[in-house]
């Protein structure tokens, strides 16, 4: 790159700008030169004529042998120039800036009131809008800075005939700047031209920002942000501040567009759309709804609370958290998700899908690459032609207890891959598992499911109504096999998956508790007591955040979290156990979430036939919200049933 603030476009920028007709009128310009030169030669030759016509005899004779004189040295010269190579003239390439620069700046202020925009536009620059200082007079003040690598006198040419308008309203302040026409001849000859505004905004202010060619870059907005160019990057702060308390889908807050750079934004309090035609995309938390596509980059964000639309043709797609539903497609990337509080589709040309947690319907498939669902509560229909499909069904128990059941038909399908799916035990379901290749040992299932195995010409079919039967659970593979298993079988795996894909996600940037909207600034220290009591409490809040950042919880005492339990039926004792005389400890670690819900974690310790009721009884189990609030994320704990035959 050149170092010219248009970076992305460099020398080639300002040439860009301007049309084939500049052009002709700078080729018809030199022509006329040319013809007034060879008009000029002819007159100079008409008076050699006139005056050798007046001169006399002798004169004559003189002047053609200084001639004949002259003549014979230049051979000479020539001759002996034969013999030497002449130095050679490195020219100058265009794009590439000289050593000396020629600066000048423009600058001033503009009286206005909190809360109205400002709109600038501008056909090269980039630009900087920053936040006056909480208490500051509400003005807008600029400083626009120029350059240009021309020499003099056409540099001081071009800084005095670059346009800058600006003008106060009632509405905000407008800003406009125009290069100088010259700008086509002297671009031609490689000339180039740097623009860089920096406008200081008051901190309740709207944007609207468009260049031509430049980088925008934004501290805090407290109104919307309108953020367009045509060939730099976009980076904005927390954009939206002053609607934080009402942050909600329904209000277009952001609006990013830029045809081949980057877009980076922290919070935004209500719907954003950002569109890039090659760069990346990295978000914050959206509080609204998100449309964020690019041409080819990453999408990244660490919370979406609104409805989500994220494409990209060929990069990675990455979510922390989303609340309603989310519908992503890339053309071979990666899928990464870690909890979706509603449903899901997601499609990928070529690469895996790997979600945490969904609590609605699910519709994921891929090309080629693996899926991977350590937890789905409701229904789920997932495809893939050449991977394997490993997934968690665990449907949300009633508070009455009991079974608990699928919302709708589910359906598994692979090619060439297995098919793994664990089960909780009391589920009711129509389980229809199909391996149309390979013969009886492609479906491999747990002999407590019950299932009957029916044999066709190299394919098995397994049936079975498990629990009394409910909506079908379909499993198909071509090539592959089928695994069912229960989910206390193989806890171990799913956790250490589960670790895997939280590691995955802080690795690419995306935290999984959310930071929240805060209206405070990032960058001012915040006050610090002396107090040991004060440092303690900041201890013990930094081991908390620290806890919730590695484990996505803080962990507590078996009997503090007992205490703040609401309910707690206690586990019914399975009569299997009991015919079969099995007794002991149950220990199990549980989760507190913020809606008061109690979920189980995995299995410590105990016989896999009392875990079933311990289990089911926790799923029960409801904790004080307010509690689990104040910790600032889930709580984490363990409990211990003891089993004993009388």
């Amino acid at each position: 790159m050149c170092g010219c603030v248009a970076r992305r476009r460099c020398g080639k920028s300002a040439r860009a700008m301007y049309s084939k007709q500049r052009k002709s009128e700078f080729v018809e310009a030199q022509i006329e030169d040319q013809n007034s030169e060879l008009q000029k030669r002819k007159m100079n030759l008409w008076t050699i004529s006139a005056l050798w016509s007046l001169a006399s005899k002798a004169t004559r004779c003189g002047v053609i042998g200084s001639l004949l004189l002259c003549g014979t040295l230049v051979c000479a010269q020539i001759a002996t120039a034969d013999a030497i190579e002449p130095a050679p003239v490195e020219p100058t390439k265009p794009g590439e800036p000289s050593a000396a620069r020629v600066a000048a700046d423009r600058n001033g202020s503009l009286p206005t009131k909190d809360g109205l925009t400002l709109r600038l536009t501008t056909d090269l620059g980039s630009v900087k809008i920053v936040a006056l200082p909480p208490g500051a007079p509400p003005v807008v003040r600029y400083t626009v800075h120029l350059e240009t690598d021309a020499r003099a006198p056409l540099a001081g040419r071009l800084l005095d005939r670059y346009t800058l308008t600006t003008q106060a309203s009632e509405s905000g302040v407008e800003i406009n700047g125009t290069l100088p026409a010259q700008m086509s001849r002297a671009s031609a000859s490689g000339v180039q031209f740097w623009v860089q505004f920096e406008i200081a905004v008051p901190r309740g202010y709207s944007v609207e920002i468009k260049t031509e060619a430049g980088d925008i870059e934004t501290q805090d907005i407290g109104g919307t942000a309108s953020l367009s160019t045509l060939g730099g990057n976009i980076k904005a702060g927390r954009i939206g501040v002053n609607y934080s308390r009402d942050a909600g889908a329904g209000r277009l807050v952001a609006k990013l567009e830029t045809e081949g750079g980057h877009i980076q934004v922290l919070d935004v309090a209500g719907d954003v759309n950002a569109f890039t035609a090659g760069g990346h995309i990295n978000a914050g938390n959206i509080a609204g709804d998100a449309l964020l596509h690019s041409g080819g980059g990453h999408i990244r964000a660490e919370q979406i609370i609104g409805r989500a639309d994220l494409q990209t043709d060929g990069g990675n797609i990455t979510v922390g958290k989303a609340g309603s539903l989310v519908s992503v497609r890339t053309g071979g990337g990666q899928i990464d998700f870690g909890e979706v509080r509603g449903s899901v589709r997601a499609q990928t040309g070529g690469g895996g899908i790997r979600v945490m947690y969904v609590s609605g319907p699910m519709e994921v498939e891929s090309s080629a690459g693996s899926i991977c669902l350590t937890r789905v509560a409701g229904t789920v229909r997932a495809a893939t032609a050449g991977g394997s499909i490993r997934a968690w069904i665990n449907p949300d128990a009633p508070s009455s207890g009991g079974t608990v059941h699928l919302s709708g038909v589910s359906q598994l399908t692979s090619g060439n891959g297995d098919i793994v799916v664990f089960l909780p035990r009391n589920l009711a379901a129509d389980i229809d598992a199909i391996a149309e290749s390979g013969g009886e040992r492609r479906i491999d299932a747990d002999p407590a499911l019950g299932l009957t195995m029916q044999h066709g010409p190299g394919s098995v079919h397994a049936v079975g109504a498990l629990n009394g039967g409910g909506a079908p659970l379909k499993l198909r593979t071509t090539s592959g096999t089928i695994h069912l298993r229960f989910l206390d079988s193989e806890i171990a795996l799913r956790d250490s998956l589960i670790r895997e894909q939280k590691e995955r996600l802080i690795e690419h940037g995306v935290q999984l508790m959310p930071t929240g909207f805060e209206t405070s600034d990032r960058s001012e220290a915040q006050p610090v007591s002396g107090s040991s009591e004060d440092k303690g409490d900041w201890l013990d809040s930094w081991l908390d955040r620290l806890q919730i950042a590695f484990i996505g919880g803080v962990r507590e005492d078996s009997d503090e979290f007992k205490k703040h339990l609401t309910a707690q039926p206690p586990p019914a004792y399975p009569e299997i156990a009991m015919r079969a005389g099995v007794q002991g400890l149950v220990k199990l670690q549980v989760r507190a979430s913020r809606d008061g819900h109690v979920e189980v974690e995995k299995l410590i310790d105990g016989a896999p036939s009392l875990a079933d009721a311990a289990i089911a009884a926790v799923k029960q189990w409801r904790v004080n919200p307010t509690w689990v609030l104040a910790k600032r994320g889930d709580v984490i704990s363990t409990v211990t049933f003891n089993f004993q035959l009388h």
